[in-house]
């Protein structure tokens, strides 16, 4: 299995859960090997093999070394979970090009770079897991996200075309669109900003990155053998 941008947050919890069901685990992180090494150590107490990897999903030929790396050494891949993600907001209005291209490429094309170098593995077994993140403004857009909010909708629409493809190979692909999860992202928020953020929240809390967690070990099971082309919105209700 390889789960990209688990060094931290979200992947991370994704990482520990699958781990404690008995699945070997890449951990893909861009930068912070040190981060993505803890978190190797975190899932070997599981009792399974786990490999930090180090790749810009966004670069072709990082994520073909990188492919390569986790075949030799935990085999085919037959679980995906696209979770590398970037923020660089702003309003478009002064939206610098590189921002906006910078989160497109991360984002979005890193889920379709990933996607397309684990295809012939789970064909080859007749079955496989694609998970791709996505986010509830990918959905509802928000303002001074016009990027992060493509990039998330873009995900979408590439989950839903690639799932048809795939169908037929036995091969499931799903969509989880979380909404304002507890990460070190909303951690430096204000107090006034989470009030307001709270106020949009049905359920009246933020989620916790183990309820993405369980979301997606629940595509990755046979219990969604049935599922495929779906956005599961794991958002407290923000999307009602």
């Amino acid at each position: 299995m390889l789960i990209t941008g688990a060094s931290r947050g979200i992947g991370r919890s994704i990482a520990l859960k699958m781990a404690s069901e008995g699945a070997s685990i890449a951990v893909n992180y861009a930068s912070n090997e040190s981060a993505a090494m803890d978190v190797v150590r975190e899932l070997e107490t599981f009792g399974v093999k786990a490999i930090a990897v180090g790749s810009d999903v966004s670069d072709e030929t990082q994520v073909s070394e990188m492919m390569d790396i986790i075949r030799e050494k935990l085999g085919p891949i037959h679980i995906l979970v696209n979770n590398a993600g970037i923020t660089r907001d702003g309003l478009l209005l002064r939206m610098k090009r590189e921002d906006w291209q910078r989160v497109i490429d991360i984002n979005l094309t890193g889920t379709y770079l990933c996607s397309k170098a684990v295809i012939r593995d789970m064909m080859k077994a007749k079955g496989g897991r694609i998970i791709n993140l996505s986010s509830v403004v990918g959905l509802s857009g928000n303002a001074g996200q016009c990027n992060y909010s493509a990039s998330k909708a873009g995900v979408i629409g590439f989950t839903k075309s690639l799932a048809k493809e795939l169908a037929g190979k036995g091969v499931t692909v799903n969509a989880i669109a979380p909404g304002f999860i507890e990460t070190e992202m909303t951690d430096a928020l204000s107090e006034k900003v989470k009030e307001q953020i709270l106020h949009e929240i049905p359920l009246k809390c933020l989620g916790k990155a183990e309820d993405i967690a369980e979301s997606a070990m629940f595509l990755a099971s046979d219990k969604s053998r049935y599922i495929t082309g779906q956005v599961l919105q794991v958002d407290g209700g923000m999307g009602l």
